[in-house]
């Protein structure tokens, strides 16, 4: 028997870093995500193939029930040793789907580029913990760590504004279709950033951060209630200041498009992946002399 899931990938608007700490972030699920097709398969492991958009294969192996069962210890990080992690994290949380099984044949295929970091991990993730019937939420705790937005996003069809309350993620839908859309691009930047990495760094950095969390808090207010293209504009700036303060480096905009007649904000984590442009141009052309090329006009990228 085939069965197949499917999550969506994400981009966070407001929120990055401090949604650690319990700030309320705002972020949307995208039109791009990576489907999970499970058969039957023998020899108690796991045949397991996962294909990029183009239909190429990135990452071919076979994992052995034995393997997921007892987590061997590796001092070097790959993609195998990951996805054993993931799934003996999983195997603890319900270990039936090991159990009862003489194998299986996984097949993952992403519908965007893995290396536009918009969910690789968290769809992998939310799409495993469907399949093995287990919270995704606590997988990603016992697993990558992290928020737990990006599987907010690749459970909802809708926005959400995500927090950490006691440490346990709540996720509410909310309304988000402002009459600027058109006016809204995501920019690649090329510039794959370590979520682990990040959040690493951000941690050394944070202090005392209760009054940056409540002006956090209060932007993503803003966005989310923006009337108007400039009021949406002052916030996304507001909040790239906060950030830059905190995280003790230049906004994007100053480090890369000090010349861009529009606002540009960074998402997720800093320095690479997507930004968010506004422009009340087409700013292809403008960030192609850049160098950077793609630019993923908000209706094409959100769902």
């Amino acid at each position: 028997m085939k069965t197949t899931f499917y999550s969506n990938g994400k981009l966070l608007i407001t929120g990055e870093y401090l949604v650690l700490d319990g700030a309320r972030a705002f972020a949307l699920p995208t039109k791009f995500g990576q489907n999970l097709i499970v058969e039957n398969g023998s020899g108690y492991q796991i045949q397991w193939k996962s294909y990029n958009i183009d239909g190429e294969i990135w990452f071919e192996d076979t994992v052995t029930f034995d393997e997921i069962i007892n987590n061997p210890s590796v001092t070097t990080e790959s993609v195998k040793t990951t996805l054993i992690n993931i799934l003996h994290e999983a195997y603890l949380l319900n270990p039936a789907f090991i159990n009862n099984s003489e194998g299986y044949t996984v097949i993952t295929k992403l519908t965007f580029p893995k290396n536009w970091g918009l969910g690789t991990s968290s769809t992998l993730l939310n799409n495993i913990a469907q399949w093995t019937q287990i919270d995704a939420f606590t997988l990603l705790k016992n697993s990558f760590g992290g928020s737990g937005y990006d599987i907010a996003c690749a459970q909802n069809n809708f926005p959400v504004l995500f927090h950490l309350e006691n440490e346990k993620p709540i996720v509410e839908p909310v309304k988000f279709a402002p009459s600027f859309t058109g006016n809204l691009y995501f920019v690649y930047l090329n510039q794959k950033q370590s979520s682990k990495n990040a959040i690493a760094f951000y941690k050394e950095k944070r202090n005392n951060l209760e009054t940056q969390k409540e002006a956090i808090n209060q932007i993503t207010k803003e966005v989310l209630k923006a009337e108007n293209e400039d009021h949406f504009r002052h916030a996304l700036e507001k909040h790239e200041n906060i950030l830059s303060r905190i995280l003790e480096t230049k906004t994007v905009k100053e480090c890369l498009f000090p010349d861009f007649n529009g606002t540009v904000k960074s998402l997720g984590a800093w320095g690479g992946d997507f930004v968010l442009a506004v422009s009340r141009e087409n700013p292809n052309s403008y960030f192609a002399k850049k160098g950077y090329p793609i630019v993923v006009p908000y209706k094409e990228m959100i769902l």
